[in-house]
């Protein structure tokens, strides 16, 4: 009796694993044959046939088009139905917001980038959810198809106190009961994320990373941080917090409050740090990316300080290689991304530092890295939210 009772329950089981076998065969490789299909998941025909047949009821497969140019009958292509569930990525950094509606396969319908002119947290909400909903407008598609949002944001978010920590850049983000405001506002499934580490997420996607089972991004721009990528997945550690590079201890750090709020490394390696350090040589510069552009153009003191902010990076990339031992290091952010000017600072000072010769790269995803996380990560969870449904 006991084993009449489990057999529907197991034929289920075993129904949606071959589903998923396919589908994510079709996802990752697009249209594919039935016979194909076989061939590559060890199925039978008949189950793969089956199966197929489930996907297109339930609207998760669909018939795309016939192949021939063979002796044989033409074989019918099946492809994963992308438009079934579409999803939200959503990047909020200190001077932009940037937002996208991605369907099922994670490919960007419609996208907004906006400057953060917001002061407060409820500002930072208000203006979220009126881009959210523009964006998923332009795409044409209706809220109610959206199945979740995965948000980008500095810091650490801390489930227990429903707060957002490490994240000074960013006036009243650590305010208790945020991501409940953020959840409300939009009425989505959402989980914030650290920006870093969806910037990781979204360089092994598409970027550099893709690939690689081993790497590590950092990210220097406003704040410094790091995403963490081992084994092919991402590491977070016990509370949230690996990659949190900031608070490494630097040398010529200002010390003071500057210090303790944002961290040592952060202090001088950001770009507030830069502009500090041209404000204080007497350069006529406001802003990082005022230094590098006259770098660029041959100043030599903007130069000398673009060579110890790379001889900085250097010594942070040594820190991080002779622990993790990464296959690469990609720079990211509006100071990262400068690598052709940083280049020969940072393998200087690698070479001073000892045996050590890690990889070097500038994002390939540019100002997009987080964005493309946050897509890539939310279109996973809708992945595993159709599976569990079914």
């Amino acid at each position: 009796m006991r084993n009449r009772t489990e057999q529907p329950g197991n034929t289920r089981l075993l129904r949606v694993m071959n589903e998923r076998l396919l589908l994510d065969h079709l996802r990752a490789n697009g249209p594919t044959s039935r016979v194909e299909l076989a061939r590559l998941t060890g199925l039978s025909k008949p189950t793969v046939s089956a199966a197929l047949a489930g996907l297109a009821e339930a609207g998760l497969a669909r018939l795309v088009g016939e192949v021939s140019g063979r002796p044989g009958p033409v074989a019918a292509l099946y492809d994963l139905n992308a438009s079934a569930v579409y999803v939200l990525g959503v990047d909020i950094g200190r001077e932009w917001i940037r937002v996208a509606v991605a369907d099922l396969r994670g490919e960007m319908l419609a996208r907004r980038d906006a400057r953060n002119t917001a002061e407060t947290a409820v500002a930072v909400v208000r203006r979220t959810r009126s881009l959210a909903h523009q964006v998923a407008g332009e795409a044409g598609v209706p809220w109610s198809s959206l199945a979740c949002g995965v948000l980008g944001s500095p810091g650490v978010f801390d489930p227990r106190t429903g707060r957002v920590d490490f994240a000074p850049n960013l006036p009243g983000w650590s305010e208790p009961g945020l991501v409940d405001r953020l959840h409300r506002s939009l009425g989505l499934e959402l989980v914030v994320e650290n920006d870093v580490n969806l910037a990781a997420v979204g360089e092994h996607a598409y970027g550099h990373g893709r690939g690689k089972e081993h790497f590590v991004l950092v990210s220097i721009g406003t704040g410094v941080g790091m995403g963490i990528v081992i084994n092919g997945q991402l590491y977070t550690g016990a509370r949230g917090a690996a990659g949190e590079v900031s608070y490494l201890p630097a040398a010529d750090a200002p010390g003071g409050s500057e210090e303790r709020e944002h961290g040592p490394t952060e202090a001088v390696v950001a770009a507030p740090g830069i502009a500090r350090a041209a404000q204080a040589a007497g350069l006529p510069y406001a802003t990082a990316k005022e230094v590098f552009a006259a770098a660029e153009q041959g100043d030599a003191a903007a130069r000398t300080l673009v060579e110890a902010e790379g001889r900085r990076i250097g010594g942070l990339v040594v820190a991080v290689a002779a622990v993790l031992d990464p296959e690469i290091v990609v720079l990211g952010g509006g100071v990262g991304r400068n690598v052709e000017l940083l280049r020969d600072a940072i393998s200087q000072r690698i070479a001073e530092l000892g045996p050590l010769r890690p990889v070097v790269l500038a994002s390939a995803l540019n100002e997009g890295g987080v964005l493309s996380g946050a897509v890539a990560r939310a279109a996973d969870r809708a992945w595993n939210a159709v599976f569990a449904a079914r």
